[in-house]
């Protein structure tokens, strides 16, 4: 490499993760920027961070683009004096390997980053119908695969009100009552995939397994509810919302009637509030997260997508729950404390200062302390 060339790399910004989040991107290729100048904000579930050149110089072989995971050490771009510069071919991708650690099988000169590569496989997508020469990067890949879905819909109207629900246990049945509650939608069936065609839920025929998905699909359904409530074990419940991604489903907020919203909390979709549950002003519930009854989310609480917060829990002020954290019954987390992704909180236990990702608080314990 020229001396008159130096990279940029992701830094470590918690040593608990490995990972950070490209929340704002402001460069482009080629682009000129002075020492001190802002590249990005990165952001983790215990901080954000600024990241600037270091030196005057062109932007080169950007890595990365917004919104996609970036793991420290990695190369964001090069930061180059010649703007005509380019590294040589060994610099000049982001590696790429499966999990066997073996070079992927990729089609000569594509540049693909490693998200936009997993995510491609993992759709089927045909790696030779992506352009070569620009970097391939997860969001173009996403790009693609929306475009994909919007092409697939049918050329007539679906029914706003008509939806499925994927789930037949407990929490299916509660979220049955509960659309029942809001007046608003016509269920058509429960999918579920280990139960029989035919049987009855609450009233409610089994349609089938996933393998129906499609078939609804094109009979003009396009809105499920995730009825898994994935308690001790989240993957259950993220598989069924990616099951219905793949196959073009959305996911409506549904809301008890009796639940309290206020008017300037943000609700995303897939979200579930039952009844009695309040959420307060300014509070942010991110996607596919459970509001469970009775459960008060208080003023400028921040939920994180797929968290669950179970029967009677409270939250005060400016709590933060991390992604995929399970927050148990009776739980109550004191003003401002932040609790990191993946966590469990067992029942009636006291929070009162940050737990760290993949903390585990047991039921009736007073954290720290107990």
């Amino acid at each position: 490499m020229e001396t008159s060339t130096v990279p940029v790399k992701i830094p470590l910004l918690n040593p608990n993760e490995p990972e950070a989040k490209l929340v704002s991107l402001v460069i482009v290729e080629g682009q000129h920027v002075k020492g001190g100048d802002l590249l990005c904000t990165l952001e983790t579930t215990k901080s954000t961070a600024e990241l600037t050149a270091e030196r005057d110089g062109y932007v080169i072989n950007l890595t990365f683009s917004e919104g996609e995971l970036v793991k420290a050490g990695t190369r964001l771009c090069y930061l180059s004096e010649n703007k005509d510069w380019q590294p040589d071919v060994e610099h000049s991708e982001v590696q790429l390997e499966t999990e066997g650690g073996t070079p992927a099988d990729i089609p000569s000169g594509l540049r693909i980053s490693k998200p936009a590569l997993m995510l491609a496989q993992s759709s089927n997508l045909d790696l030779n119908a992506f352009p070569v020469g620009p970097l391939v990067t997860e969001n173009y890949v996403r790009e693609i695969i929306d475009s994909s879905i919007e092409s697939a819909q049918p050329d007539f109207e679906f029914n706003p009100q008509e939806l499925i629900i994927y789930g037949g246990g407990g929490h299916g049945k509660s979220v049955i009552d509960l659309i029942r509650a809001t007046g608003v939608y016509r269920i058509r069936g429960v999918v579920d995939d280990g139960l029989e065609p035919g049987t009855s839920i609450l009233g409610f025929e089994v349609l089938g397994g996933r393998g129906i998905l499609p078939e609804l699909r094109e009979q003009g359904v396009w809105q499920a509810v995730n009825a898994v409530g994935g308690i001790g074990d989240i993957s259950s419940r993220l598989m069924v919302f990616q099951l219905l991604a793949e196959n073009g489903f959305v996911c409506p907020a549904l809301s008890h009637p009796s639940a309290v919203i206020e008017t300037s909390a943000h609700i995303a979709p897939g979200v579930q509030v039952f009844p009695h549950a309040y959420v307060g002003s300014e509070a942010n519930v991110g996607f596919g997260v459970i509001v469970n009854t009775g459960a008060i989310v208080s003023h400028e609480c921040k939920l994180d997508d797929y968290s669950n917060i179970s029967p009677g829990a409270i939250l005060a002020g400016d709590v933060e729950i991390g992604q995929g954290s399970l927050i148990g019954m009776g739980v109550t987390v004191n003003l401002g404390v932040k609790i990191g992704e993946n966590s469990k909180i067992g029942n009636s236990a006291t929070v009162k200062s940050d737990v760290p990702a993949g903390g585990l608080v047991r039921a009736g314990a007073i954290w720290p302390n107990g």
